[in-house]
């Protein structure tokens, strides 16, 4: 079948950069690959008209950042805690290379993770990026400088503790 055949070739073409993503966005690699599948899945069943209509990849990745976001709201997740500052904790190792930025993303909330990997490492425009979560161009600015932000801050105190 001619379905099958070309959403197996655009799986094999692109799940690795939507597993990444999705890592990206939840921080684990097993619920990394659960949304990749759950957004598969979902993709397959709508192949028809988004083959016919085009953006695809855009489509797929619609498909995760809500699966996502979906999966945060389930209340069987423990959710993140937002505090004031964030704790003291020890780097391990003594070389820059030892930091890992995946922790730094980690350490942002859902929705500032969100935009700064839809933003950064998908390389969406603000617009894109707005369309995509559903919010205004301004709530993407300032969750995109929010997010930097905290991650110069997070990458800058290793650096600066590693010179001591």
């Amino acid at each position: 079948m001619e379905r099958d055949r070309e959403f197996a070739e655009f799986v094999a073409a692109r799940a690795l950069v939507l597993r990444r993503t999705a890592y990206l966005l939840c921080g684990d690699w097993h619920r990394a690959e659960d949304l990749v599948q759950t957004a598969l899945t979902k993709l397959y069943v709508a192949w028809p008209r988004i083959r016919r209509d085009g953006g695809l990849d855009a489509y797929a990745r619609k498909i995760l950042v809500r699966a996502a976001i979906d999966e945060s709201r389930r209340g069987f997740r423990s959710r993140e805690t937002v505090v004031e500052r964030l704790p003291d904790t020890p780097v391990a190792g003594a070389g820059h290379a030892d930091l890992d930025v995946r922790e730094a993303l980690a350490a942002l909330p859902k929705g500032q993770r969100a935009v700064v990997v839809l933003r950064y490492w998908e390389d969406l425009s603000i617009t894109e990026t707005a369309r995509l979560l559903g919010r205004s161009e301004g709530t993407v600015k300032s969750q995109a400088a929010k997010g930097l932000a905290t991650l110069r801050e997070l990458l800058g105190r290793h650096v600066f503790e590693e010179q001591r």
